[in-house]
C-alpha cells in the first residue's frame, strides 16, 4: 500500500506545475480571423518542445462546430470549409510538452459582403433631385464600424452632404443564415458647375485584417424632357459596378472635410473585476446616448445613462463576454459599435476543476506526507 502511495506521488506533484500560455505559434497570428460566408480558411497551430519531449497539438472548439481537424508531431491544422454563420465563434488551440500545458485562442469571425448595391433614384436630374439613397444587400455584420455606405465624387467623399439617416432590415433568405441590407439616407448640397457626369455610393466592410469596398454609379443628368429618358441601373446589369479588396488599404487623403453629423464613440478602460465600457459624443446640449446591444442581453450589465454619456460595466464571470457592444445618440439615431475580442478562456470544464484539483492534491500530499512519517519513524 506504501509503495503505491509512492508512485502516485510524483503524479500528483505534476498537477501543480501545469500552466496556460506558453510557445504556441499559430497562423495566422492575428487574435480575429475573419472569412467570407461560404468560403475556406485554414488555421495551423504549432509546438516545440525542448529536449527529447514530444510535443502534443490538438485544436479544440467552445460550444460551435470544430471543421476538419488534422493533427501530427508537433502541429495541428483546422480547416473551415464552406462557412456558415453558426461557424464564427472562438477556435482553441491546447498543446503539451510532458506535465506543461499551453493554449491560444482565435476568434472566428464569419462575414457576407457580396457586390449587391443599388441606388434610388437610379439617375440623378441636376437641380431637382436633392435626395438620394443607396442600399447594400444580403450582408453581414452591419454595425456602423464594420459596414459604412458614403457617397463620393470621383475618389473622394461629397463635401457637404447631409446624412438623413440609416435603417437595417433583414433580407429574405432560404437558407438558415440571417443577412440584412443596409440603407444610408444622404440630402445633396448644390454640385456646382460644370455639373459632375456622375456620383458614386461606396460600400466599405472594414474587419480585422480586412477591408473591401464597392461602388455603385448614380449618373447626373444635365436635364430631363420627353425625348430624354433617366438612365436606369439595376442589381443585375450594373455597367461601372466594382469592388476593391485590400489588407487595410488607406481612407481619402487628409484634407478632406466633408461635413459630419455628431456621432457617439465607445471607449473601454480596465475596471476592479472586469472593465468599463464608455458611450460618449462631444455634442450640444439635448442629446442622449444609451446602450442598444450587449452579448448575452443589456439585462446581464449594469448600466449608468445620463446625457450623452452611458456607461456599462462588464464583469468577468468565467470569461471575458464576446461579441457586439452597440450604443444610440438620440435624437439623430447616430449609432457606434465595439466588437470585444475575448482573451485567453480556457474551457469550462478546465476552468472549473483546476482550483478543485489544486486543493485536493494539497491534501492528499498532507495526508501521504502524515501516513509516510508515521511508517517511517522509529520505532523507540
Amino acid at each position: 500500500m506504501d509503495q503505491s502511495l509512492c508512485l502516485l506521488l510524483p503524479f500528483f506533484l505534476g498537477l501543480l506545475h501545469r500552466g496556460l500560455g506558453g510557445p504556441l505559434e499559430v497562423e495566422p497570428p492575428d487574435p480575429v480571423v475573419a472569412v467570407s460566408l461560404g468560403g475556406s480558411r485554414q488555421l495551423t497551430c504549432r509546438l516545440a518542445c525542448a529536449g527529447h519531449r514530444a510535443p502534443s497539438v490538438q485544436w479544440r472548439g467552445l460550444d460551435t462546430s470544430l471543421g476538419a481537424v488534422r493533427s501530427d508531431a508537433g502541429r495541428s491544422v483546422l480547416t473551415v470549409h464552406n462557412a456558415s454563420l453558426s461557424a464564427a465563434g472562438p477556435r482553441v488551440c491546447v498543446g503539451s510538452c510532458g506535465d506543461l500545458t499551453f493554449q491560444r485562442t482565435v476568434q472566428l469571425l464569419v462575414f457576407a459582403f457580396p457586390a449587391q448595391l443599388t441606388v434610388s433614384p437610379a439617375a440623378l436630374v441636376a437641380q431637382q433631385d436633392r435626395e438620394v439613397a443607396c442600399t447594400a444587400h444580403n450582408v453581414t455584420p452591419v454595425s456602423p464600424e464594420a459596414l459604412s455606405l458614403s457617397l463620393l465624387l470621383g475618389d473622394r467623399e461629397l463635401e457637404g452632404v447631409q446624412a438623413l439617416g440609416r435603417d437595417v432590415e433583414e433580407e429574405p433568405q432560404q437558407g438558415e443564415d440571417l443577412l440584412f441590407r443596409v440603407t444610408e439616407r444622404w440630402l445633396l448640397p448644390p454640385l456646382g458647375t460644370p455639373t459632375p457626369p456622375a456620383l458614386h455610393c461606396q460600400a466599405t466592410m472594414k474587419l480585422p485584417g480586412l477591408e473591401l469596398s464597392h461602388h455603385q454609379p448614380i449618373p447626373v443628368l444635365h436635364r430631363l424632357t420627353s425625348q430624354e429618358p433617366p438612365v436606369t441601373t439595376s442589381p443585375k446589369a450594373t455597367p461601372e459596378l466594382s469592388s476593391t479588396h485590400s489588407p487595410r488599404s488607406p481612407g481619402p487623403p487628409p484634407g478632406n472635410s466633408s461635413t459630419r453629423p455628431c456621432r457617439p464613440e465607445i471607449h473601454q478602460s480596465p475596471a476592479p473585476g472586469g472593465l468599463e465600457l464608455l458611450c460618449e459624443a462631444a455634442c450640444g446640449p439635448g442629446m442622449s446616448a444609451s446602450w442598444t446591444q450587449a452579448p448575452g442581453g443589456l439585462e446581464a450589465y449594469e448600466r449608468q445613462e445620463a446625457g450623452a454619456l452611458a456607461r456599462l460595466s462588464v464583469l468577468w464571470a468565467r470569461c471575458n463576454p464576446e461579441g457586439w457592444f452597440q450604443c444610440r445618440l438620440d435624437p439623430g439615431g447616430q449609432m457606434a459599435s465595439l466588437y470585444l475580442v475575448p482573451e485567453i478562456c480556457p474551457p469550462t470544464t478546465s476552468a472549473a476543476l483546476w482550483p478543485g484539483s489544486l486543493v485536493l492534491g494539497l491534501l492528499f500530499l498532507a495526508f501521504l506526507t502524515h501516513r509516510l512519517w508515521r511508517r517511517c519513524r522509529p520505532a523507540g
